[in-house]
């Protein structure tokens, strides 16, 4: 049976993913460090982990598989995740495949070290667009029903 897992920290998309899930009647994790306003939907459930490093990230990664859907910008777990057979999208609607997920992560750890070569850099990534959130839903809307094909 399909799942719907969310790396809820700084997910800018939960109440769409949630609309999306009610829709498919699909259960849907949300899963964050806490600070999060649980849902009353019965399909919704809030997983409030320890705190630490990647405590989230774990949580999901051993669970999610084949005919899951998880939706992150951690590429880190979305790595994982493909591995393990899940279907991942960011939260601007780009999917990570087993075809790309080795040329995001390379290109994620160059940024990284960019930014660690010049502390003085400045500049955040752009702000969240209502194209992003189109984007996302419609991505969505697709992995999910080929999620359930796969499942």
């Amino acid at each position: 049976m399909t799942a719907l897992y969310i790396d809820a920290d700084a997910c800018p998309v939960k109440e769409e993913a949630e609309r999306v899930a009610t829709r498919h009647r699909i259960r849907m994790y949300v899963v964050s460090n806490g600070g999060l306003r649980p849902s009353r939907n019965p399909l919704v459930e809030t997983v409030i982990v320890p705190d630490g490093p990647d405590v989230a990230d774990m949580w999901i990664a051993e669970r999610a598989g084949t005919g899951d859907v998880v939706v992150t910008g951690d590429i880190p777990l979305a790595a994982k995740c493909v591995e393990a057979g899940a279907r991942v999208i960011k939260h601007n609607g780009e999917a990570l495949t087993k075809t790309n997920i080795g040329n995001v992560l390379a290109t994620r750890d160059l940024m990284t070290d960019l930014r660690a070569a010049d502390p003085f850099r400045h500049g955040g990534g752009k702000g969240f667009t209502k194209a992003d959130r189109s984007r996302f839903l419609e991505a969505l809307e697709r992995e999910i029903r080929a999620a359930h094909r796969q499942g």
